[in-house]
Protein backbone atom coordinates (compact mmCIF):
# COMPACT_ATOMS: atom_id res chain seq x y z
CA UNK A 1 0.00 0.00 0.00
CA UNK A 2 1.49 3.58 -0.86
CA UNK A 3 1.38 6.35 1.66
CA UNK A 4 -0.90 7.82 -0.69
CA UNK A 5 -3.56 5.14 0.34
CA UNK A 6 -2.80 5.32 3.79
CA UNK A 7 -3.54 8.78 4.08
CA UNK A 8 -7.12 7.92 2.88
CA UNK A 9 -7.67 5.10 4.84
CA UNK A 10 -6.94 7.07 7.87
CA UNK A 11 -9.98 8.99 8.25
CA UNK A 12 -12.30 6.03 7.65
CA UNK A 13 -10.22 4.29 10.66
CA UNK A 14 -10.66 7.26 13.08
CA UNK A 15 -14.04 7.18 12.43
CA UNK A 16 -14.86 3.71 13.03
CA UNK A 17 -12.91 3.94 16.18
CA UNK A 18 -14.66 7.28 17.19
CA UNK A 19 -17.89 4.97 16.43
CA UNK A 20 -16.89 2.31 18.78
CA UNK A 21 -16.17 4.75 21.31
CA UNK A 22 -19.09 6.63 21.20
CA UNK A 23 -21.57 3.10 20.61
CA UNK A 24 -19.73 1.76 23.60
CA UNK A 25 -19.90 4.60 25.72
CA UNK A 26 -23.28 5.68 25.02
CA UNK A 27 -24.22 1.58 25.26
CA UNK A 28 -22.54 2.41 29.52
CA UNK A 29 -24.41 5.48 29.84
CA UNK A 30 -27.82 4.23 29.17
CA UNK A 31 -27.22 0.85 31.60
CA UNK A 32 -25.70 3.19 34.22
CA UNK A 33 -28.88 5.83 33.89
CA UNK A 34 -31.65 2.89 33.55
CA UNK A 35 -29.68 1.13 36.43
CA UNK A 36 -29.96 4.94 38.64
CA UNK A 37 -33.64 4.87 38.00
CA UNK A 38 -34.43 1.03 39.46
CA UNK A 39 -32.48 2.65 42.52
CA UNK A 40 -34.94 5.17 42.58
CA UNK A 41 -38.02 2.87 42.64
CA UNK A 42 -36.00 0.99 45.42
CA UNK A 43 -35.17 -1.96 43.08
CA UNK A 44 -32.14 -3.35 44.50
CA UNK A 45 -31.36 -5.03 42.12
CA UNK A 46 -29.79 -2.14 40.18
CA UNK A 47 -30.84 -3.69 36.76
CA UNK A 48 -30.09 -1.40 34.19
CA UNK A 49 -30.27 -2.29 30.20
CA UNK A 50 -30.27 -1.24 27.35
CA UNK A 51 -31.00 -2.30 23.45
CA UNK A 52 -28.75 -3.58 20.03
CA UNK A 53 -30.56 -0.70 18.33
CA UNK A 54 -28.79 1.63 20.24
CA UNK A 55 -25.13 1.26 19.64
CA UNK A 56 -25.47 2.65 16.32
CA UNK A 57 -27.66 5.45 17.70
CA UNK A 58 -25.16 6.29 20.19
CA UNK A 59 -21.99 5.52 17.81
CA UNK A 60 -23.39 8.18 15.24
CA UNK A 61 -22.36 10.36 17.50
CA UNK A 62 -18.80 9.91 15.90
CA UNK A 63 -20.66 12.33 12.93
CA UNK A 64 -20.30 15.01 15.50
CA UNK A 65 -16.80 15.40 15.21
CA UNK A 66 -16.03 18.16 12.62
CA UNK A 67 -19.14 20.08 14.18
CA UNK A 68 -16.97 19.55 17.82
CA UNK A 69 -13.77 21.01 15.99
CA UNK A 70 -15.77 23.97 14.82
CA UNK A 71 -17.26 24.75 18.37
CA UNK A 72 -14.49 23.90 20.27
CA UNK A 73 -13.36 26.92 21.12
CA UNK A 74 -16.69 28.55 22.13
CA UNK A 75 -18.03 28.71 25.60
CA UNK A 76 -19.10 25.64 27.27
CA UNK A 77 -22.77 26.64 27.31
CA UNK A 78 -22.75 27.09 23.50
CA UNK A 79 -20.94 23.50 22.69
CA UNK A 80 -23.46 21.65 25.39
CA UNK A 81 -26.38 23.52 23.73
CA UNK A 82 -25.08 22.89 20.24
CA UNK A 83 -24.61 19.04 20.91
CA UNK A 84 -28.02 18.69 23.28
CA UNK A 85 -29.83 20.05 20.21
CA UNK A 86 -28.05 17.58 17.74
CA UNK A 87 -28.48 14.66 19.76
CA UNK A 88 -32.30 15.50 19.99
CA UNK A 89 -32.80 15.75 16.65
CA UNK A 90 -31.34 12.31 15.89
CA UNK A 91 -32.82 10.70 19.15
CA UNK A 92 -36.02 12.15 17.20
CA UNK A 93 -34.97 10.63 13.87
CA UNK A 94 -34.17 7.49 14.93
CA UNK A 95 -36.88 6.82 17.39
CA UNK A 96 -39.16 8.24 14.40
CA UNK A 97 -37.74 5.66 11.80
CA UNK A 98 -37.25 2.73 14.18
CA UNK A 99 -40.97 3.51 15.30
CA UNK A 100 -42.36 3.47 11.99
CA UNK A 101 -41.42 0.18 12.01
CA UNK A 102 -42.27 -1.29 15.81
CA UNK A 103 -38.66 -1.69 16.44
CA UNK A 104 -38.41 1.54 18.54
CA UNK A 105 -36.86 0.41 22.11
CA UNK A 106 -37.94 3.24 23.79
CA UNK A 107 -41.63 5.32 24.28
CA UNK A 108 -41.45 8.06 26.22
CA UNK A 109 -45.53 8.72 26.16
CA UNK A 110 -45.99 8.73 29.90
CA UNK A 111 -44.42 11.39 29.89
CA UNK A 112 -45.87 15.13 29.60
CA UNK A 113 -42.31 16.57 28.37
CA UNK A 114 -42.57 14.03 25.83
CA UNK A 115 -42.22 15.03 21.60
CA UNK A 116 -43.64 12.63 19.63
CA UNK A 117 -43.20 9.86 22.42
CA UNK A 118 -39.77 9.80 21.36
CA UNK A 119 -37.92 12.87 22.91
CA UNK A 120 -38.47 13.75 26.07
CA UNK A 121 -37.57 17.31 26.71
CA UNK A 122 -36.71 16.96 30.69
CA UNK A 123 -33.65 14.98 29.52
CA UNK A 124 -32.14 17.97 28.23
CA UNK A 125 -29.66 18.64 31.29
CA UNK A 126 -28.49 14.66 30.43
CA UNK A 127 -28.20 15.14 26.34
CA UNK A 128 -25.89 18.46 27.14
CA UNK A 129 -23.73 16.89 29.87
CA UNK A 130 -23.37 13.72 26.92
CA UNK A 131 -22.35 16.01 24.04
CA UNK A 132 -19.87 17.36 26.02
CA UNK A 133 -18.71 14.12 26.83
CA UNK A 134 -18.91 12.70 23.42
CA UNK A 135 -16.83 15.77 22.58
CA UNK A 136 -14.10 14.77 25.14
CA UNK A 137 -13.61 11.63 23.36
CA UNK A 138 -13.74 12.67 20.30
CA UNK A 139 -11.42 15.83 20.18
CA UNK A 140 -7.91 14.53 20.28
CA UNK A 141 -5.84 14.88 23.13
CA UNK A 142 -3.95 17.66 21.03
CA UNK A 143 -6.47 19.96 20.19
CA UNK A 144 -8.02 20.16 24.25
CA UNK A 145 -4.15 21.38 25.00
CA UNK A 146 -4.06 23.73 22.16
CA UNK A 147 -7.25 24.89 24.09
CA UNK A 148 -5.51 25.71 27.35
Amino acid sequence: MTSDNNKKSQPIATFFQNFLKCGLTGWCMEILFTAADSLRRRDMTLTGNTSLWMFPIYGSAAILSPIMHLLRKKSVWLRGLAYMGLIFSGEYLTGTLLRRHKFCPWDYGRSRWNVGRVIRLDFAPYWFGAGLLFERLLLSRDTRQEES
